[in-house]
């Protein structure tokens, strides 16, 4: 006891050794402080008087300059005396443009003249010492319309600075003060527990606790206890996240009053090759359609909250029939949110610009996925001339000269470049949907240059994820001469500067009236089963895409192959729904994988068919909403295996339905949504037993498990929402249209003079 003790006492010594020399530091800098403390303090004052002066002698011209032309300097007399009742205003003083003292109120100095009245205020330190103590003086012109014609003397009294100075004196001394104290204290426990926790390692490890086992680790007997305990602690947490909700729920309101706020009801333009309705004749009557694209479904939840115009392609072959003389249309159908202004393009302007450059060429540029890409001279210059078309639909629908403008995706490359030629005020938002590729793959592009710089037109140009960024950013960096600040992602061009951020998109989060219209998970199991002809009790794995070759869907085929060679236990109780939706079809490399898909699925089909049982049902035919919510709900697992993909919805929409909390999502680790959903079981989608043993997982996964899982996943989704996306991109164009019209408000006052 008596040794802790002289320990304790030397302990303490040592730190007084180092806290003494510390706050007499401290104590000596905080009167080092202070003659800097005013000195700043008596600058900043400066300037305030020297602004307030300027505004007060602007206020008095006009009644000046017509007082001195019409010879009735002395009615100044009672003006002046009016406006030194302001208790910081000393005094004024008029001076002739000679140099004489042409009026003056009761308190002007004495012997402050008009020459040393303007060498004063010449001073850095504009400061004079009289009588009542230190004053500033301001020396400023008073103009009329035939030019200048008198100067004013402002006197200001400074003993208010002295007040706050020595105040700020007080404070100043008692933060350091407090703040001493406090480092004293911390230092003081800090030492003790650290010596302590020394001391008590020491001794542990001379007695050869530490080298049995680690300190603080638990005893094996207790190890299941602990695990339990662990379990139960994150279902609390989960529940706990689930009952509180997101922090701010994202949601139509949120967004329209975000609108009103930042953008104070600013136009939004939408510009986007596919539309987000297509009306098709169908015998004797017209059939409105959603198209299966995921750019569809994240934008037009948002033009639905901000209304406004969304400008596209008219593909549907009812198109022409529903719109107006000015080719518009109110969408939805029924309900008319917002308006749908329709371009039409010629068969060969489809195949040139779409078709040609933008999707055997741009498209497989970006994605990784093994096709090469082709570019002709004849599919560029007619990608060149539809962006124009569409840059002409711009300028006739907005009506005013800096709206917001959104442009979707890689059809519309040098689209923002043309809309800032003609609408050097507008803001535009570039959201690219696809992969950015590394510089060495973009170079392959012979248009490059032209590439880049049209998309460097926009003031915000987004991307799925920051290494999609970084790769465009490099790309910039290797093909033209432009300042790139990477600490801010700023790229400046030809004296526009361009803001590269990620904005991962989502989905719309089903509200409660959509959520308890959807039919329940047994009876979206009972109507899949019947539809397809399963057997009672069979699992369901299901993929919903495009009939891409960037989606993975033949490397998703072999891994459900592999797993019945390696599990043939689920032969006959296990079936894959693959529901594709073709695409292109007018593509060659399109129609060839299309082949590939229906000769694999008939493949896989003889291999492991039985009886009453086919393990591939392979739907080639494009699905209303309703249908791809029943798979959802219906499926005990759904495979997204993209080779390459900008974000991928799929995923996301499958969380979205299962609102039972159960079921199971294979995610590849190539999609842009794996960063955020990293409950889901990330495979490698080129690794054939990888992602079979993935999907025997899921398959046996237990459910509390998948409830573990799954909520975690909800609770992201739903937070992370596509209004909170358009939100975050909407926010920052707002911001910086503030600042810009800060900026040429003040460039317009330095121009006339006020600053």
């Amino acid at each position: 006891m008596f040794r802790a003790n002289i320990d304790g006492m030397n302990t303490f010594r040592l730190q007084l050794r180092f806290l003494v020399p510390l706050v007499l530091t401290l104590v000596a800098a905080a009167y080092l402080a202070l003659p800097l403390m005013d000195q700043l303090t008596l600058r900043w004052f400066s300037r305030d008087l020297d602004l307030r002066g300027s505004l007060l002698a602007s206020g008095l011209s006009d009644s000046i300059g017509e007082a001195l032309a019409e010879h009735r300097v002395t009615h100044l007399q009672a003006l002046f005396d009016r406006t030194v009742q302001d208790e910081r205003l000393l005094a004024i003083g008029l001076c002739s443009l000679d140099g004489q003292l042409l009026e003056r109120t009761k308190g002007y100095p004495r012997g402050l003249d008009c020459e040393s009245a303007q060498s004063t205020a010449a001073r850095a330190d504009p400061v004079l010492q009289i009588e009542g103590g230190a004053v500033h003086v301001g020396f400023f012109a008073v103009s009329d319309e035939s030019g200048r014609v008198a100067d004013l003397v402002l006197v200001h009294d400074m003993s208010f600075i002295q007040r706050r100075s020595q105040d700020t004196r007080e404070y100043l001394i008692i933060l350091i003060a407090a703040l001493g104290a406090a480092i004293a204290m911390i230092t003081v426990v800090v030492a003790q527990l650290s010596w302590r926790g020394w001391v008590a390692g020491a001794r542990a490890l001379l007695r050869g606790e530490g080298l049995i086992r680690p300190l603080l680790q638990p005893a094996p007997e207790l190890a299941p206890l602990a695990a339990e305990l662990r379990s139960h602690l994150r279902e609390l947490h989960d529940e706990y996240r689930r009952i509180r909700g997101p922090e701010v729920e994202w949601n139509p309101d949120h967004l329209r009053s975000l609108l009103r706020t930042q953008l104070r009801g600013d136009e939004i333009v939408v510009v986007s090759n596919r539309e987000p309705y297509i009306h098709e004749s169908s015998s004797d009557r017209v059939v409105v359609r959603r198209p299966a694209s995921g750019l569809v479904t994240a934008i037009e939840p948002v033009m639905r909250a901000c209304s406004g115009t969304w400008i596209a392609h008219g593909s549907g072959s009812a198109d022409r029939q529903t719109v107006d003389a000015n080719d518009h249309l109110r969408v939805p159908p029924g309900r008319g949110e917002y308006t749908l202004r329709r371009i039409w393009l010629s068969a060969e302007e489809e195949q040139g610009y779409y078709f040609g450059f933008a999707n055997e060429g741009i498209w497989p540029l970006c994605h990784v996925a093994h096709v090469r890409p082709v570019f002709r001279e004849t599919d560029w210059l007619a990608y060149r001339e539809v962006n124009r078309r569409f840059a002409d639909a711009v300028i006739d629908e907005v009506r005013s000269d800096d709206p917001v403008v959104m442009v979707q995706d890689y059809h519309f490359a040098l689209l923002p470049l043309m809309i800032r030629e003609r609408l050097p005020h507008a803001t535009i938002l570039t959201f690219w949907h696809i992969p950015w590729p590394n510089p060495e793959s973009f170079g392959i592009c012979p248009w490059r240059r032209e590439i880049l710089q049209g998309m460097l037109g926009s003031t915000i140009l987004g991307f799925h994820t920051p290494f999609h960024c970084k790769n465009f950013i490099e790309t910039v960096d290797r093909n033209l001469q432009a300042r790139i600040e990477h600490e801010d992602s700023t790229i400046s061009f030809r004296d526009q500067q361009t803001l590269v951020e990620s904005y991962p998109i989502s989905i719309q989060w089903p509200d409660a009236n959509g959520a308890a219209a959807q039919p329940s998970i047994e009876q979206c199991r009972r109507n899949v089963t019947e539809r397809l002809g399963l057997s009672a009790g069979q699992k369901i794995a299901v993929g919903v895409d495009r009939l891409d070759y960037t989606k993975g869907v033949l490397e998703r085929m072999q891994a459900f192959g592999r797993l019945l060679e390696q599990h043939p236990e689920w032969i006959g109780r296990l079936a894959l729904v693959q529901a594709a939706a073709p695409s292109r079809g007018v593509l060659q490399e399109y129609r060839s994988f299309q082949d590939q898909v229906r000769n694999m699925a008939a493949q896989l089909n003889e291999q492991f068919g039985r009886e009453g049982y086919r393990p591939i049902h392979l739907l080639m035919e494009h699905h209303e909403r309703e249908a791809v919510a029943e798979l959802y709900r219906a499926a005990d697992v759904c495979l997204v295996t993209s080779l390459h993909d900008g974000m991928n919805l799929v995923c996301k929409e499958f969380v979205a339905a299962r609102d039972d909390e159960r079921g199971v999502l294979i995610l590849s680790r190539f999609a842009g949504a794996a960063r955020e959903m990293a409950e889901a079981l990330i495979v490698n989608p080129y690794h054939v037993e990888e992602c079979a043993a993935a999907l025997q997982r899921a398959l046996t996964m237990p459910e509390a498990e998948q409830r573990e899982r799954m909520v975690s996943l909800r609770m992201t989704v739903q937070e992370f929402n596509v209004y909170r996306w358009a939100g975050r991109m909407l926010t920052d164009a707002g911001r910086l249209r503030l600042r810009r019209r800060i900026e040429a408000r003040v460039e317009r006052h330095h121009a006339d003079g006020v600053l």
